[in-house]
């Protein structure tokens, strides 16, 4: 089930004139088996949605720009894997919701950011740090040629889903860890159900007990979102068993329920 939204006729435009250069894309079963095959994310959707998040995958590479640099090489088997990877966080929001980026970069190694900040005394300060990606509200998305290589392994870890989820948390200003919520949705039990996961996640790495995702999500709550929306796609249980009201807000958002892979709306 899509997000509901009636095309409009621009996007009925381009939508047909995709289907026009789809059909002569020579993408074989083979190539998107290799490209995906290894993906237990993929394999548990039934053939009919993977076959719409092959359909997205190919129409994301239509319309977005993958660029290899620092001696990254892009093949058409890493070119699958990841708009495969990508647009199965928007399967049933639509492609429009990645509307406001185009290029997505690719590096060899890490990529090493560049920041500054003021403190509240005024001064200016730099930081240097390398990072598995990083994502600006109007593009690029930036991603490691090897922690792509190292998302989808079965530990919760996948840097195409996390990145492009600081995008749609972007979507109606600055990642804050709210993305635009859906009219049925309510922002402040979202709000306060992030907040208690947040307190809980906080105590848990102070007594070193087992984590329901990597602590890196007590960055600030754009990461919490982040490192959320790839854990909900890659183990979806540890998530759903420790914070159920965070899980069934993120079912509501993506509309979709990775341990029953149906509509929440349907139940």
């Amino acid at each position: 089930m899509t997000s509901g939204r009636r095309p409009s006729w621009w996007q009925r435009l381009r939508h047909w004139r995709e289907d026009r250069q789809l059909r002569q894309l020579k993408v074989s079963p083979g190539q998107w088996q290799e490209a995906l095959g290894d993906w237990a994310v993929y394999q548990r959707y039934p053939p009919a949605q993977q076959r719409r998040i092959r359909d997205l995958a190919l129409r994301l590479l239509l319309r977005k720009h993958l660029v290899a640099v620092n001696g990254a090489e892009l093949d058409d088997r890493l070119r699958l894997r990841i708009a495969g990877m990508a647009v199965v966080p928007v399967l049933e929001l639509g492609l429009h919701w990645y509307d406001r980026w185009q290029t997505l970069i690719l590096y060899d190694g890490p990529f090493v950011a560049e920041h500054s900040w003021e403190d509240e005394f005024g001064i200016v300060h730099q930081e240097v740090s390398e990072r598995s990606g990083e994502a600006w509200e109007r593009g690029p998305v930036v991603l490691s040629l090897e922690d792509v290589w190292h998302s989808g392994q079965g530990d919760g870890y996948n840097v195409v889903i996390h990145e492009l989820a600081h995008t749609l948390d972007m979507r109606d200003a600055s990642a804050n860890g709210a993305p635009p919520l859906h009219p049925d949705m309510d922002p402040q039990a979202w709000q306060r159900d992030m907040q208690a996961a947040w307190d809980d996640l906080a105590e848990r790495t102070e007594k070193s007990l087992p984590l329901p995702v990597d602590d890196y999500a007590l960055e600030d709550p754009a990461e919490f979102f982040a490192v959320l929306s790839e854990t909900f796609f890659e183990r979806p249980a540890p998530l759903r068993e420790a914070w159920p009201a965070v899980y069934g807000h993120l079912t509501a958002f993506y509309r979709q329920d990775p341990e029953g892979q149906s509509d929440p709306r349907d139940k």
